[in-house]
């Protein structure tokens, strides 16, 4: 089986980040109907990142995945097929209606966004043509390996990045509170609001508090596990992060991945290996604290409760403040040094900052000292010495030379092969002189094959198979290694094949008969997609001006009352808080259940 390391690209800069610092693969949004409205590319800078791509084998995903009006699907298609001619390897689609239309031969991968969490929602994805299900995030290891054991298309799961409270494609928060839909790409992150939490009879259980704000997913310690379970295609999380966040976690995972492939029957899905100047770690770019989610089972420990913020990384305890500065207890925590940033939580529990402004051995000077006390624990959440290495970083990726330079009678012979078998070889009659000087004669040979530095490869073995320490001028062994390479790099070309696909309309049926506002079914295609595999759509999206009064506007796994160490199936019926609960910001409250038989919380819109 061949992984894949899969990351997001915000734009052209970010992809050739992922595509330098390792990644197999990379997912991009086109120009509209991605489900980050903000990060749209143009044609022309897609087709760019392809042409960086597929030297090393790295593949270009484009995302069309939110779901579509009827009279946006003539777009939709035409972009399709643009993005196809661009060179792109696969469509990530949501919208079912897609499929009712006449698309390029061009793999489909089902959207997390289209709700990806049992076996015969994936089976159905199967048969009806996608060659790829993206699983919703809320898996555990057991439900994935029952989709593997039931199902032969490619898995994809997420494994880095922030989390969305709701199942994917199931949450309706943004557009009921504000018009602005998820499923369109516009989601305003009302999860990542303050709300206070009061029971049935009126008590506060919270005040302005996140309990919707989830930590950021981390399961870099379960790559091998995910192995295991079926999972092929590894996902950083991250279509809206900047480049520095790309390089980090993107160089953080292809070093984790690398290191079980050592030891491995599986194989890398691309070709090369990055050279970087720096030591990754995520916790030194954006993250709001790390959870293994539901991989593993249920645990109360999933939510960022105090802020929706990026903490960072724990820098020390604060053992004695001063006027204008500070000191830590722990004389070997990481340095802090002019123009970080630090923060730190109050006595209330709320996330302050402060700059750094100078470090004089271990007395740290912020530019505000006034809120900190000693005991309190700091956290750098920026790091300017990383960034600057991160902005600054030598970042290349080379595919794999070997090399092997020899005599015949009357000319001399160099023959090479990269990591992926394609070959090249170039011979040269020329005079043959014994070097005067043969171990300057050696190093000539050994330096002058072996630099490589304009191609795209590097040199991993050179032998010299010479019966005697010849003399030969640069300029020949400069243009028997090009004419090498260069034929090398003609045959990798020329055998660049995209996998292409042809989807035949069936009729296998859907697992629901009744659907409603939850399908997101926006567009007659789709209904006519959900008709013939057996479904009635009773419901369209509520996209398309339906009430969402007394309507469920997010589903979750996770769950306030697990988290606030109150789950019902864990206490007596006398110690239960009482439901409904309500979540309530400024402006309006919201009715919270549990639905215990499925294990999940729902949120109503004016119940």
């Amino acid at each position: 089986m061949k992984l894949e390391l899969l990351s997001p690209a915000k734009d052209l800069e970010c992809g050739i980040a992922a595509i330098d610092c390792g990644a197999d693969a990379v997912y991009i949004g086109a120009s509209n109907f991605g489900a980050r409205n903000a990060a749209g590319n143009s044609l022309s800078d897609i087709e760019k990142l392809v042409q960086y791509a597929h030297p090393f084998r790295s593949k270009v995903y484009v995302a069309l995945n939110t779901i579509l009006y009827d009279d946006e699907l003539e777009e939709a298609g035409m972009l399709a097929h643009s993005v196809y001619q661009a060179g792109a390897d696969a469509l990530i689609i949501q919208d079912m209606g897609l499929l009712e239309m006449d698309l390029p031969p061009i793999p489909l991968f089902a959207s997390t966004q289209a709700n990806n969490r049992d076996v015969k929602k994936v089976k159905f994805l199967e048969k009806v043509g996608f060659q790829r299900a993206i699983l919703a995030r809320e898996l555990s290891l057991p439900q994935i390996e029952e989709i593997r054991k039931n199902t032969q298309l490619e898995l994809e799961f997420f494994v880095h990045g922030a989390l969305c409270v709701s199942y994917s494609g199931q949450c309706y928060f943004s557009q009921a509170v504000c018009g602005r839909s998820g499923n369109r790409g516009e989601c305003a992150q009302p999860c990542r609001m303050s709300y206070s939490l009061q029971d049935q009879s009126g008590k506060i259980l919270a005040k302005d508090k996140f309990p919707l704000s989830l930590k950021d997913l981390n399961l870099s310690g379960q790559l091998s596990e995910l192995i295991d379970a079926g999972i092929s295609s590894f996902k950083i999380e991250g279509r809206l992060k900047d480049a520095f966040y790309v390089k980090n976690i993107t160089s953080y995972y292809r070093q984790k991945l690398d290191a079980i492939l050592e030891n491995s029957p599986h194989r890398k899905a691309s070709s090369g290996k990055s050279f970087i100047s720096f030591i990754p770690n995520p916790e030194k770019t954006f993250h709001r604290g790390s959870t293994e989610y539901f991989l593993k089972g249920r645990s109360g420990d999933m939510a960022s409760w105090n802020t929706q913020k990026s903490i960072g990384e724990q820098i020390g305890i604060i053992k004695h403040v001063d006027l204008y500065y500070f000191t830590l207890e722990d004389k070997n925590s990481p340095l802090l040094a002019s123009g970080d940033g630090v923060c730190f939580f109050n006595p209330d529990q709320e996330l302050c900052g402060m700059k750094i402004d100078h470090v004089e051995g271990e007395k740290i000077f912020p530019n505000d000292n006034r809120w900190i006390a000693s005991g309190m624990t700091i956290y750098r959440n920026f790091n300017q010495k990383f960034n600057r290495e991160l902005k600054g970083a030598k970042i290349e990726r080379r595919i794999k030379l070997e090399m092997e330079f020899s005599e015949t009678d009357n000319a001399f012979l160099l023959k090479a092969k990269d990591e992926d078998g394609y070959a090249g070889s170039f011979s040269l009659e020329t005079e043959k002189i014994v070097a005067r000087n043969p171990d300057q004669a050696w190093k000539s040979i050994e330096k002058q094959l072996g630099s490589l530095g304009e191609t795209r490869f590097y040199c991993e073995k050179l032998d010299i198979r010479l019966s005697k320490p010849y003399f030969i001028p640069l300029s020949l062994l400069n243009r028997m290694r090009r004419e090498v390479t260069g034929n090398i790099e003609k045959k990798r070309e020329s055998d660049d094949q995209r996998n292409t696909v042809s989807i035949q309309p069936n009729d296998y049926p859907y697992p629901e008969k009744i659907l409603d506002f939850s399908a997101n079914v926006l567009n007659q295609k789709a209904e006519a997609f959900y008709q013939r595999h057996g479904a009635e759509v009773k419901e369209r999206a509520l996209e398309n001006g339906i009430s969402v009064s007394g309507k469920k506007i997010l589903t979750a796994k996770y769950c306030i009352l697990y988290e606030m160490g109150n789950c019902k199936k864990l206490k007596s019926p006398s110690d239960r808080i009482k439901e409904p609960l309500y979540i309530i910001d400024r402006n309006k409250e919201y009715s919270v259940f549990f639905n215990c038989e499925q294990c999940e919380m729902e949120i109503y819109f004016d119940i």
